[in-house]
């Protein structure tokens, strides 16, 4: 299976700086990254034949439909569409803008996303408000507490003791506190400690204050168009995307006792055929670096396992050798990640995305690795025994 490896290139990436952006509306961010993109692409707004916009809580951001969107961004009355698939919103985006290029139905095609969460004091916590966000609380269930569980059930199925465990959730925290302090357009950058992240508050046990990434408002996109049009608008060195997968639950994870609360059966598959697709036969060999979906520091850790980079129940070694780090084997977070960067939900595959073609094309300044090939992002919605995932795979064009 090659699907539309090399089919599809990225002439252009914009992301604003993610935080608490009290000075900006949702349309203004969508501005702020599409105006970047443009510039790097090379081309007007009227190029675009296509494109696709991801937000997930529309009740929060203006311009949350397809049309509203089309207005802000000044489109030439193309097609655009709006999509939601969860945290996975902006692969999603990609995606469909992807698709349509290698398909031939568009020439040059847009993927965007944004969130507008801080306005509203949206937290992802259980608890009603006023306002609109009292339609977007989940009474039963915390965020915190599904992926606390999904520690515990990795720590038995393991047989890891808690604080060692919780001492390679902590370094995880400590690696994203690293990178994003060098990153200027990171929410977080502040530099922690790893006694700080050790002995600060618990939130849901084993997951400390600074093991939860928090919400951030943001924007981010891209501009796709064939490897042939790139040349021809003067771009060189592509940056290609060599697969594209997405896997949703089929309730499996909810109505089965075959499946023990320890991993993300949804991770496996889409890495396992985009792996396929790409023609990656050893990632933790193959891959130069690595986005992937940190929620929550647990789940980073328990992905490095879904994603064969490292063996079952050997993440947590991996952690505290280094692996992982900056100067590591397969680098994760290079930009902070979701924990500090910034997690604006629609936004965020499309923000990973753009931490890969900075490192790609090297202009990732304080924060760029050496000579990378070939990077992965990894988004998951959703909670472990419900989500989707969604995996890119985006390297240099003739890797």
């Amino acid at each position: 299976m090659t699907g539309f490896r090399d089919k599809v290139a990225i002439i252009g990436m914009g992301c604003s700086k993610f935080g608490e952006r009290f000075d900006a509306d949702a349309d203004t961010l969508l501005v702020e990254a599409f105006t970047e993109a443009l510039a790097d692409a090379k081309i007007e707004a009227n190029a675009i034949d296509a494109a696709w916009y991801s937000v997930l809580f529309d009740t929060m951001s203006m311009g949350s439909s397809g049309t509203g969107a089309s207005e802000v961004l000044r489109l030439d009355n193309v097609a655009t569409t709006r999509v939601e698939n969860m945290c996975a919103s902006g692969t999603e985006a990609l995606r469909g803008a992807a698709y349509a290029v290698a398909a031939g139905a568009a020439k040059i095609a847009l993927a965007i996303g944004a969130e507008k969460l801080k306005d509203t004091g949206y937290g992802g916590l259980p608890g009603g408000s006023m306002g609109a966000v009292n339609d977007l609380y989940w009474p039963h269930l915390s965020a915190p507490g599904a992926f606390a569980q999904l520690a515990t059930a990795y720590a038995a199925k393991h047989r890891i003791d808690r604080a060692d465990l919780k001492k390679a959730i902590a370094t995880v925290s400590w690696k994203s506190h690293q990178n994003g302090a060098i990153n200027p357009k990171a929410h977080l950058r502040k530099a922690v400690d790893l006694d700080t992240i050790l002995n600060a508050p618990i939130i849901a046990e084993p997951l400390g204050l600074f093991d939860c990434c928090g919400v951030s408002d943001g924007a981010a996109c891209a501009i796709v168009t064939t490897p042939e049009i790139a040349r021809s608008l003067g771009h060189t060195d592509l940056v290609t995307i060599k697969a594209l997968q997405l896997a949703n639950s089929n309730g499996f994870e909810a109505n089965s006792p075959a499946w023990d609360g320890s991993y993300f059966v949804t991770t496996r598959k889409a890495a396992k055929r985009a792996y396929a697709e790409a023609g990656i036969a050893d990632p933790r060999r193959e891959l130069s670096m690595t986005e992937v979906h940190d929620c929550f520091s647990i789940t980073e850790l328990v992905t490095m396992e879904d994603l064969g980079l490292s063996e079952e129940g050997q993440a947590p070694r991996d952690v505290l050798d280094g692996v992982f780090n900056s100067d590591g084997k397969v680098p994760c977070q290079i930009d902070g990640g979701l924990k500090c960067f910034g997690h604006p939900i629609g936004a965020s595959g499309l923000r990973m995305g753009y931490e890969m073609y900075l490192q790609l094309k090297g202009r990732a300044g304080q924060r760029q690795l050496p000579n990378p090939v070939m990077g992965l992002t990894h988004n998951l919605g959703g909670f472990p025994h419900r989500n989707v995932s969604a995996i890119s795979i985006l390297g240099r064009h003739d890797a």
